[in-house]
């Protein structure tokens, strides 16, 4: 239960999304059988391999199942996007029903955007009518379980990172803010990306961001969150060695309008990586409290922009 760099980001060359031709992209049709739950159910993504660089996925929702209950139509797609200097490859989930336009960046864990349980979290997320990007920070070199941490780390440059990081969003504010189809966007990050959720923001100068939610964050860097200018919502558990709790409520003097949010005996990942009963009972809690922050923050504010 809870209780209560310096690179900025450039607008000059466009970015490119690589797409197949209509002949190349697969759809699935999947009969979801109700409420999604992260521990009983996963999301029902699918993980055959093609050889196909874009995957689409919908699901076919049952008459009886309530819409706020269950995933609605949701459609994923691989994407490539460039610079003249560089190109990272990405996931991008889209609501096809009750799309509310609205962009999400979604920075993952140290498993990388092909990462199941990442996947699983971002679709849950498209199918309350959200456009969700997920980037490849890693240069498709994610870290492995039982491998040196401190070795893998020293192998993405920080300066790399968010130079690609920096791609993304550019791409996201090209197709939802600057098309005019969205106010702002929202960025969510877990673990790893939780702390380059915070270095993201302390470098939004140009306020391209509404809110953000950071879920168990590492190595957050507590000098830079004075530059960071949108609520965040903190959550964690109190049993989490590498998110002090002490070190989020710093955090949440220093940003304003932030919250945090603790569950007791919680440990690292479980509102995405839920491995008991219990632990999924608290998963689906904090994503309850994601989605009312994210609606607040950005889909409540545009509408009354409209």
């Amino acid at each position: 239960m809870a209780s209560s760099s310096t690179l900025a980001f450039s607008t000059a060359a466009p970015l490119h999304t690589i797409r197949p031709p209509p002949s190349r992209l697969h759809y699935r049709t999947l009969n979801f059988p109700g409420k999604c739950t992260m521990y009983r159910q996963k999301c029902l993504f699918l993980t055959e391999k093609t050889t196909s660089r874009v995957l689409c996925r919908q699901v076919k929702l049952e008459d009886n199942v309530d819409g706020d209950e269950a995933c609605e139509l949701v459609n994923g797609a691989e994407v490539v996007i460039e610079d003249s200097q560089d190109s990272i490859r990405a996931y991008l989930f889209k609501a096809v029903k009750n799309n509310n336009s609205i962009g999400l960046l979604l920075l993952s864990d140290v498993f990388g955007f092909e990462d199941s349980s990442t996947r699983d979290f971002a679709y849950r997320i498209a199918c309350n009518g959200y456009n969700v990007l997920v980037p490849d920070m890693f240069q498709g070199n994610p870290w492995k379980l039982g491998h040196p941490i401190e070795q893998w780390l020293a192998k993405q440059p920080p300066e790399r990172v968010a130079r690609d990081i920096n791609m993304a969003v550019k791409w996201l504010t090209d197709e939802f803010t600057a098309a005019g189809i969205s106010q702002k966007l929202g960025i969510i990050g877990f673990c790893y990306g939780g702390g380059r959720l915070i270095e993201t923001l302390a470098r939004d100068k140009q306020a391209i961001f509404g809110t953000a939610v950071c879920f168990y964050g590492t190595r957050m860097n507590t000098n830079i969150a004075k530059d960071v200018k949108v609520p965040v919502l903190f959550v964690c558990g109190d049993n989490d060695h590498l998110c002090p709790v002490s070190e989020l409520r710093e955090l949440e003097k220093i940003i304003k309008g932030s919250k945090v949010v603790i569950y007791n005996g919680r440990g690292h990942g479980f509102a995405h990586r839920p491995e008991s009963q219990e632990e999924d009972e608290d998963a689906e809690d904090a994503f309850g409290l994601m989605r009312s922050w994210l609606h607040d923050s950005l889909a409540l504010s545009k509408n009354l922009v409209h």
